[in-house]
């Protein structure tokens, strides 16, 4: 739990790290590293706190090698920063450790004709003394734009490093200091856990770079201060309320007789001697002691005399207790190995991505969009979620509780081609198509999108099929479970890239492939298999299997398929058809793979 400071170095504005090492390490936490160039020299002050001072260190090899350059002042302050500002040096710290000090919620400044020194002190300090979520600690690196000074602060005011705030400086000289805040011009992250920065983001480092452009940095989490230690305790009381569960079971079932000790007890009538005697009675609270843990252990009997594990109230009281039990240690083991409840995304060589939700619907399953929304927006990776309209009033994008931009694409015609319709607004290349009627976790949407980066020229998704036999009939997952194989992916639940997979099925190959489509409005999922087995002869198509998916259209009675013979008939119709036009691809299959299934990791 000591901090050092270490050092990575970018060549390509951020988008990837190389870490360099260790640039300080000294015996107390090290934090804040506030680095600049003085007369050709490289200084950097670190929040030394724990040291009761601030230091200043000047670089002999920059970025590793560093030296302690002089003791600033011998204050425990926290955050501190100095800028030149109208040819005076300004340093801004909080001092916690004053009697009467609001922590978090302090700031103040000194001034100097050098960054070396010697400090004086603002005549107004303390600057601040409020509320730790003002903002008066600092967050950041100062910066200067249009010619104003702005400081970057912390609100603490939820937890510790909550959020960033920007004050604009209107004045600050020897004798005054006044600022104003200013937005951001940052959207607050509104995923939860799921966010980068879900839970606070305490610190902005803006650069202004010699190309004329800015670039900043910034520092996120996706859970509050204190996160492990509140787990913990929560686990701990958890799986302590077990052990008492246990007691109580094994006195129902008569395997717990005496819950202290019986040598503890005043009553008990093993051997004793005299010199025990003779201390029990001059320990007075030593023979009360005994006495109560003697009425302990009378219990177990009492309540087997009331509760009798052979009656059907002890068996009921016997399975409450079990199933409480097992609930506690679920929740314990939760706290102590579940992690922090975030279903991240997966870096793929250090990178992330962000993709574009599309799904098609129509009035009568606004109940499945709405719940959609809410669920799919929350995701890490997820950019923007485009609902395709095909039939009825559209609601307005204010109508659904999403932490993603909504757009409504209203169509037309009432057709299953819309779903693969060329869309020059789209923001990303890979395109999740995921039917309305479709709820699975965030994780498996992450994983899948992790194994579609691997593979962007393929269909990846969560539904496989094998297509096989002569004459070619369609079956559903088991048929393909059975076979041990796949050759086909339903794009009701699957990435691809939009680019190809679209231009494909609006190509001119394709358009007899779509006049069946809108015959048996069915099959606009399978002609898209086709035409990707028709471009390539390697594998197209890849599966990730899901740990649960739900169709929620069965409790809202609004399945687009009820009848699955049917279906499967229309289905069947498909195959043949296609296969004429587009060859068969029945000589095709791919093996399950363990590693990319969610039941078998």
């Amino acid at each position: 739990m000591q901090g050092d400071i270490a050092v990575a170095k970018s060549t390509d504005k951020g988008a990837t790290w190389q870490q360099l090492g260790i640039a300080l390490d000294e015996d107390w936490h090290l934090s804040y590293p506030y680095v600049f160039n003085y007369l050709g020299q490289i200084y950097m002050m670190p929040e030394s706190s724990q040291k009761g001072e601030l230091r200043l260190y000047r670089a002999l090899n920059f970025p590793l090698q560093w030296t302690l350059e002089k003791v600033l002042i011998k204050k425990p302050l926290v955050d501190s920063f100095i800028i030149n500002h109208a040819g005076i040096y300004w340093l801004f710290g909080s001092d916690h450790s004053g009697f009467g000090t609001r922590k978090n919620g302090q700031l103040e400044i000194w001034y100097s004709s050098s960054p070396l020194g010697p400090w004086k002190p603002h005549k107004k300090n303390p600057i601040y003394n409020v509320d730790k979520s003002v903002g008066a600690r600092n967050g950041g690196r100062p910066f200067v734009y249009d010619g104003n000074l702005y400081r970057v602060g912390q609100d603490c005011g939820e937890t510790y490093g909550r959020r960033v705030r920007i004050f604009k400086v209107e004045v600050l000289t020897k004798d005054d200091y006044k600022e104003v805040e200013v937005p951001l011009g940052f959207e607050e992250p509104n995923k939860g856990r799921n966010a980068w920065n879900g839970a606070r983001y305490h610190h902005l480092d803006v650069q202004h770079l010699s190309s004329g452009k800015w670039i900043a940095v910034m520092d996120g989490d996706r859970v509050p201060s204190g996160d492990p230690v509140h787990r913990f305790i929560l686990g701990s009381a958890s799986l302590a309320a077990v052990t008492v569960v246990a007691v109580v079971l094994g006195v129902l079932l008569g395997a717990v007789k005496c819950i202290i000790p019986l040598s503890w007890c005043a009553h008990y009538s093993g051997k004793r001697n005299n010199a025990l005697l003779g201390r029990e009675r001059s320990n007075l609270f030593s023979s009360k002691v005994r006495r109560f843990c003697s009425r302990l252990n009378r219990v177990p009997l009492s309540v087997r005399g009331k509760i009798k594990p052979n009656t059907w109230a002890g068996k009921l009281v016997l399975a409450v207790t079990i199933v409480v039990g097992v609930a506690l240690t679920c929740i314990g083991v939760k706290y102590f190995y579940g992690g922090n409840d975030a279903e991240e995304a997966y870096p793929l060589n250090g990178h992330y991505s962000q993709f574009t939700l599309l799904t098609m619907t129509y009035d009568a399953r606004l109940w499945n969009l709405k719940m959609y929304v809410k669920h799919y927006s929350r995701c890490s990776s997820v950019k923007e979620i485009v609902v395709v309209w095909n039939k009825g009033r559209p609601p307005r994008s204010s109508d659904l509780d999403s932490a993603v931009p909504v757009r409504i694409r209203v169509e037309d015609q009432n057709s299953l081609n819309n779903r693969f319709k060329r869309d020059p607004m789209l923001k990303t290349r890979a395109v999740l198509e995921l039917d309305d009627d479709i709820m699975m976790t965030c994780d498996d949407i992450e994983r899948g999108f992790n194994v579609w980066r691997q593979h962007p020229d393929r269909i990846v998704g969560f539904y496989p099929r094998l297509i096989s036999g002569s004459p070619l009939k369609y079956r559903g997952e088991k048929y393909a479970r059975h076979h041990k194989g796949y050759n086909m992916i339903l794009t009701g639940a699957a990435f691809m890239d939009h680019t190809v997979a679209f231009e494909r099925y609006w190509s001119k190959e394709a358009k007899a492939g779509r006049e069946l489509v809108d015959r048996y409005f069915n099959c606009e999922d399978v002609l898209l298999n086709y035409l990707y087995a028709n471009a390539s002869s390697s594998q197209t198509v890849e599966y990730v299997r899901p740990a649960w998916a739900i169709d929620t259209s069965k409790f809202s009675g609004v399945a687009i398929s009820r009848n699955t013979n049917v279906h499967y008939k229309i289905r069947s119709n498909c195959l043949l058809k296609f296969s004429e036009i587009y060859g068969s691809i029945a000589g095709r299959k791919w093996e399950f793979d363990g590693r990319k299934d969610g039941w078998d990791l």
